[in-house]
């Protein structure tokens, strides 16, 4: 959208220089302007990057907008008393030359309006940015004193889901069974490791925590843990990382089956 109201504020301009260079005098002048302005658009044609073409604009003198009539017959609107209108009307070197070749005129006298100034973020692409700044890794939430004992896990089994939402990652359930009295954080540790292993033998370098649920069955714990497994590194604030948690379980001492 930028490139094509560029093209238009270099029409304007040449029209601008011609009209000084004519000799004219206030007395020839128009004694009021028009209402609106019809005015050729240079953009670049969508299929072909390098071919300019041309589409008809229409600006508003009263209101300062203009509507600009797309190749498909759709109206685009922009206000250009905005930051958004301001920043489209910057004008490049290389616009004016496109102007130039295609109306076939002469701007050699034209001085370079220097480097169009880069576009920033959008708000959504900030968003995402502060978001990603706030993901950490996935750690096992054990105090620095914490020693395993090999008595308190009692197996576990990663079962699949047989559906795949939309972004290809698919679900799973890890069931750990542990000992009675075994704390919260510990089983779900374990839960953690168990599906940290099978997740390394099945080539899935990501995992991201939904939920878990805990029960006692017959004086045992029991957990189920669901999360969701990626080839990519998924949003959220916490997200295993395969190899770094088997490390972590291995040098903590929980089993990771």
């Amino acid at each position: 959208m930028a490139s094509r109201v560029a093209g238009l504020f270099g029409l304007g301009l040449t029209a601008a220089l011609l009209a000084g260079c004519s000799g004219e005098t206030a007395e020839t002048r128009p004694p009021s302007k028009p209402d609106e302005l019809n005015v050729a658009v240079v953009h670049s044609d969508a299929g072909a990057p390098d071919k300019q073409v041309i589409s008809r604009g229409r600006i508003s003198t009263k209101s300062g907008d203009i509507l600009i009539l797309e190749p498909d017959g759709s109206v685009s609107e922009m206000t250009l008393d905005s930051p958004e209108g301001r920043d489209a009307f910057a004008v490049s070197e290389a616009d004016l030359m496109a102007l130039n070749g295609n109306l076939d005129l002469d701007l050699s006298g034209v001085p370079s309006m220097g480097p169009v100034r880069s576009r920033g973020m959008t708000a959504q692409e900030k968003a995402l940015a502060e978001f990603k700044a706030r993901t950490k890794p996935m750690r096992l939430n054990l105090p620095t004193s914490f020693a395993a004992d090999p008595k308190d896990f009692e197996g576990a089994a990663v079962k699949t889901w047989a559906r795949t939402n939309k972004s290809g990652n698919s679900l799973v359930e890890v069931t750990a069974n542990l000992r009675g009295g075994v704390d919260a954080d510990t089983a779900f540790a374990y839960a953690t490791c168990a599906l940290a292993n099978w997740a390394d033998a099945n080539g899935t370098p990501y995992a991201r925590h939904i939920r878990t649920l805990r029960d006692k069955r017959n004086g045992k714990m029991v957990v189920g843990s669901v999360f969701t497994l990626s080839e990519k590194k998924p949003m959220g604030l916490t997200v295993m990382t395969t190899k770094d948690t088997l490390q972590e379980c291995k040098s903590r001492g929980i089993p990771a089956a």
